[in-house]
């Protein structure tokens, strides 16, 4: 699996460092609330779990389970969301949490959902965007790190459901997905 990975890009340190100072940011913005920090599955697992060890306030936590790239690499361009959340966000702080924002559709959509729920308010908060590859405009409050316009996997992110286990993030070879 390792010997699949062209070059790794964020180390198993530095996405520690990234979850202490994301949840530190947000614990501090967030301080006297208690927001609801949303997963979108399932590629933000591994990342949704280091960062809120890292956030010292009251929160809730939950998930919905979307997908666009159904196997491929690049993102079809239709947003399906498989799982919807539990928590009534009406009047509610919303931290929508992703690994990765690049052409900032599936971010717009949920965001949007949120907002004609009623959301109080809703931040987006990413481990990584790919700010290159952007199609829509979409604010991105919380970003562990920019990354160039490359097909990555690990902790989390995947190519065919593979690679998620990965303790970095590391550039795919080509070959393997050409």
């Amino acid at each position: 699996m390792n010997n699949d990975i062209k070059k790794v890009i964020v180390s198993e340190s530095e996405l520690k460092a990234i979850c202490k100072k994301l949840g530190e940011q947000i614990s501090k913005d967030y301080q006297d609330k208690c927001p609801i920090l949303i997963g979108l599955l399932k590629g933000c697992e591994p990342f949704f779990s280091d960062l809120i060890k890292n956030i010292s306030i009251y929160c809730k936590l939950d998930f919905m389970k979307v997908s666009s790239y159904f196997g491929t690499t690049e993102s079809s361009g239709t947003v399906n969301i498989k799982s919807d959340i539990q928590f009534d966000v009406k009047d509610q702080d919303v931290i929508i949490v992703d690994d990765i924002i690049d052409t900032g559709r599936t971010s717009s959509l949920i965001k949007n959902l949120f907002e004609q729920r009623g959301a109080k308010s809703v931040e987006l908060c990413c481990l990584l965007d790919k700010h290159e590859a952007r199609l829509v405009d979409v604010d991105v409050k919380y970003v562990g790190g920019y990354i160039p316009n490359e097909f990555v996997v690990g902790y989390g992110l995947d190519y065919n459901e593979l690679y998620r286990n990965l303790p970095y993030i590391g550039v795919l070879k080509e070959e393997i997905y050409r």
